[in-house]
């Protein structure tokens, strides 16, 4: 990720034309390690959920079946007796790619490397370490020094303590920073992070808030699809999103600078118009659909006045959207949702960036306590802000469509769900890939029941 000029100028064009939905790079994680409150759920190979059995020695990871943990065992033979020195304790997920990473450099992977092209590689050297900035940054040293006291327990002999391979803090400063830029969180069907993982190839693809390109997974498997028809395939002109773009330029360029040490310049965050549009008000006329900057004494389309009434409401109502927001990060309360977006109406625009997530998460809190019909309304008003921020081309909005699709299904109303899921579909086919068990396994049987029905 955001990749050096040395390796920018190594990038090989093709010229022939690349088509939206293409494929144009599939590559297995250099390293990776399943997140730990899935650990008992998920297999440590594989990724996939079910039933799972311990490693019969460190009993701390477990494995679907006897070739996934065969698979796994290259690589685990080095970590499974540091495991087994801490438990029973939870070892922290960034201290255990940090230990997959150095054994993975210690047994030859410095050598490997990730292709983009067919000639095009990289090694995990190449990698970008923010070695200087991290130096300067006091939450990252003080995370690093937690990690290298856990990664010194585990990986330690208190017998022979001139064993440990356990690189110095220079060293390890230099790979925990290439882990933290360039780790990708991988994600499951659902767009849930599962699994933290290094890919060296795909690290040549820089950030925009307005991609050309998307990563998906399978298993551990990395995808990366064009969105847009490319002239040709050249990574240097080849963007995906680092980040959540369901938030303000203000918001994203900070989070870009905290965690990958750069400032964001692409169209969509020196466009003034995008933070007015995200920050808008209403317009206090109800036959006026524009979206209003509630600095300004008028509705810059029909005229409308700006009251200070309508100025202190707008504050107020944003303050308790984003404080309720915040306090319902792990659970959204649908309650709570519903007296936000109560109080949002004819105050906030439709689009307004809080009351798009005020949507999202009304949306997910309904499906969790079986309101369907709530789910229903919130996921269709949710629409045009997904589409605006996200993009036309983003799973999410095809994840969007397709839950939409599956509640309609369930609610008999086969027309409706026909269209979401072909729409679903239509976003699907491009940012997975045809056969992606996605698409396979979950949107084409829903897709066949509902036709079906419709056909009854």
């Amino acid at each position: 990720m955001e990749s050096s000029s040395s390796a920018s100028t190594s990038t090989s064009s093709s010229k022939t034309v690349i088509k939206r939905g293409t494929r144009i790079l599939s590559e297995k994680p250099f390293a990776y390690v399943l997140k730990s409150k899935y650990r008992l759920e998920r297999c440590d190979n594989c990724l996939e959920a079910g039933k799972v059995l311990k490693c019969s020695n460190c009993r701390y990871v477990a494995y679907c079946n006897r070739s996934c943990q065969q698979q796994a065992w290259t690589l685990h033979k080095h970590e499974c007796p540091f495991l087994k020195r801490v438990q029973p304790r939870i070892v922290p997920d960034a201290a255990r790619m940090l230990c997959r990473l150095i054994l993975r450099l210690e047994h030859g992977g410095d050598l490997e490397r990730g292709y983009y092209t067919e000639h095009g590689s990289r090694k995990f050297r190449d990698l970008m370490s923010h070695y200087a900035e991290i130096k300067n940054d006091a939450n990252r040293l003080e995370h690093l020094e937690s990690l290298h006291a856990v990664l010194t327990e585990m990986m330690c002999d208190n017998k022979n303590s001139s064993s440990s391979i356990v690189p110095n803090k220079t060293e390890l400063m230099s790979i925990y920073g290439r882990l933290i830029t360039n780790g990708f969180n991988v994600l499951d069907a659902e767009m849930n992070s599962i699994a933290t993982a290094i890919y060296l190839g795909v690290s040549i693809t820089d950030h925009s808030c307005q991609p050309n390109a998307v990563a998906t997974f399978e298993g551990n498997e990395l995808h990366v699809h064009a969105i847009e028809d490319l002239p040709c395939l050249d990574w240097s002109k080849i963007y995906i999103s680092y980040i959540d773009l369901l938030n303000t330029p203000a918001q994203r360029r900070a989070d870009l600078k905290e965690h990958y040490y750069f400032l964001c310049v692409c169209s969509k965050c020196i466009d003034p118009q995008e933070m007015q549009q995200m920050n808008a008000a209403s317009c206090p006329n109800r036959n006026c659909d524009a979206s209003v900057n509630p600095e300004l004494s008028e509705c810059g389309s029909c005229g409308a006045a700006v009251t200070q009434q309508l100025r202190l409401d707008y504050e107020e109502i944003t303050k308790l959207t984003q404080s309720s927001l915040d306090s319902m990060k792990e659970v959204a309360y649908l309650d709570m949702c519903k007296l936000c977006l109560a109080k949002q109406a004819g105050v906030l625009h439709p689009l307004n960036v809080w009351h798009v997530k005020t949507l999202d998460a009304a949306f997910e809190a309904a499906i969790d306590v079986g309101k369907w019909s709530d789910a229903l309304t919130f996921g269709q008003q949710l629409l045009p802000g997904f589409a605006e921020y996200h993009g036309a081309w983003n799973p999410l909005l095809g994840l969007l469509h397709m839950k939409l699709g599956k509640i309609q299904l369930f609610e008999r109303r086969y027309k409706e769900a026909v269209h979401h899921l072909q729409e679903a579909q239509r976003i699907l086919t491009v940012t997975h890939g045809r056969d992606h068990r996605l698409l396979l396994e979950q949107l084409r049987p829903l897709m066949l029941q509902a036709k079906h029905e419709m056909s009854c």
